[in-house]
């Protein structure tokens, strides 16, 4: 069976923005309010991290159920592990994910500063200097057959798109606009040439963009 890259459920401001300016260990999505962004899937009844019953059902909650559905390993940039900028001040720092990060695959975050492998739960972060095919041959010898997901930030999706290694996209665009920071399109069009689209509107207001590789 063909492994996949796949980004999955990855949410960009109607302006085209998957961050705002300003990133820092407080704010992690720079300006903007994460809350603007991600109340989609944050209302869903499956919503991993959801205590107290109900959740909507349909589109938004497929697509969240989606996000593990056979992936082995997950690659994303160091911006999505932490804030922190050039060498390591310390090894302290395990990252925003917590002891029991979502993931549960191996992980490999793309960073210019390597730093031991850290195991937290059933996820483990791998730190690799390593262009975006090096580190996908990594990922799928670890994913174990499964599909690799690439988790962004807005750099490294752009990068592996860039290095045409995207097989299938999930691009949720939320009605808020951020005005700056992280830009991953002007508009979906731009990648008409490589991907067939279809766009979904939620009754939640967001609107669902499926990419695949034509």
């Amino acid at each position: 069976m063909t492994q996949l890259v796949r980004v999955q459920n990855f949410t960009v401001s109607s302006d085209g923005y998957g961050a705002g300016e300003g990133q820092s260990l407080e704010r992690p999505f720079g300006h903007a309010d994460p809350a603007a962004l991600m109340f989609w899937a944050g209302a869903t009844a499956h919503w991993p991290t959801r205590t107290d019953p109900g959740g909507t059902y349909g589109l938004d909650d497929y697509c969240t159920r989606d996000f593990t559905n056979n992936i082995g390993a997950e690659i994303m940039g160091r911006n999505k592990f932490g804030p922190q900028r050039g060498p390591w001040e310390n090894y302290d720092w395990q990252g925003w994910w917590g002891d029991e990060p979502p993931f549960h695959t191996p992980v490999f975050v793309l960073t210019h500063h390597e730093r031991p492998s850290i195991a937290l739960g059933d996820t483990t972060f791998h730190f690799l200097d390593a262009s975006p095919k090096d580190a996908l041959t990594q990922a799928f010898a670890a994913a174990e057959g499964k599909d690799v997901r690439i988790g962004g930030g807005v750099a490294t999706v752009r990068e592996f798109l860039d290095a045409d290694l995207i097989d299938t996209m999930h691009i949720v665009v939320a009605p808020a606009e951020l005005g700056r920071g992280e830009r991953l399109w002007t508009s979906p069009d731009e990648l008409a040439d490589r991907f067939h689209l279809e766009q979904i509107p939620s009754p939640s207001g967001v609107v669902h963009h499926f990419f695949w590789r034509r």
